[in-house]
């Protein structure tokens, strides 16, 4: 019986470190694609791009281990969880690094490099979505309830700055109607950052759940 306990534990040990490095990659890819945005580095931009593959096959590699562990071992209660979590939280990290790549994939569309003022504030937005995300992977990491529900609670602090960087694009659209393409494309560099923010709080509401086996409700919005 012991041989059969830890050969569980391994199993969701090996399943647990394959999600948070996929999430490190994801947070990764994240500042990469602001980086490669704020410098206009088109070169950059298509590495960026195409490491998304990594991305990909590590969330169905996650998916297929998982599965496998669900059907080979049966597990009841909290040990139901942990896997069904994984693959929930290993869907979101992926959409994380999709977005990423449609940010990178924007770069070489640009007519023009950003402004410093325009690299500055979408920097900012995805400085507070990188950490974000950041945070809510040290949290699945360290087994760490309460820090999940503190990157959960934050959420509407992304959600601000987000709308800030419209209102500054659509101003700019405003004052010189010549860049308006580039706005666009900008409008759609600040949404995409946004969803992945509310991504992270998605895997936050997965990690506290793992954990405790409680719902969080009503995320805050404004």
């Amino acid at each position: 019986m012991d041989h059969i306990l830890k050969a569980v534990d391994d199993d969701l040990g090996a399943l647990s470190y394959a999600v948070a490095a996929l999430g490190d990659l994801a947070v990764a890819q994240v500042r990469a694609a602001v980086d490669v945005f704020a410098r206009h580095d088109l070169p950059a931009a298509d590495k960026v791009v195409r490491a998304d593959n990594a991305l990909d096959l590590q969330d169905a590699e996650i998916e297929k281990n998982a599965v496998r562990f669900i059907a080979l071992r049966q597990p009841m209660a909290d040990d139901l969880r942990r896997p069904i979590a994984a693959m929930k939280i290993a869907m979101q990290l992926e959409r994380c690094g999709d977005l990423a790549k449609n940010i990178a994939k924007r770069v070489p569309r640009l007519d023009r490099a950003p402004t410093e003022a325009q690299a500055a504030s979408i920097s900012e937005l995805g400085r507070l979505v990188s950490e974000r995300l950041a945070a809510v992977i040290a949290s699945y990491r360290g087994n760490d309830a309460q820090g999940a529900y503190e990157v959960w609670v934050k959420d509407t602090d992304i959600d601000e700055r987000h709308e800030g960087v419209v209102r500054e694009i659509v101003a700019g659209m405003a004052a010189a109607p010549d860049t308006v393409g580039d706005s666009i494309h900008l409008l759609f560099i600040a949404k995409n950052l946004e969803r992945i923010g509310d991504h992270a709080t998605n895997v936050a509401e997965l990690v506290h759940y793992q954990i405790t086996g409680t719902d969080l409700a009503n995320r805050p919005k404004l």
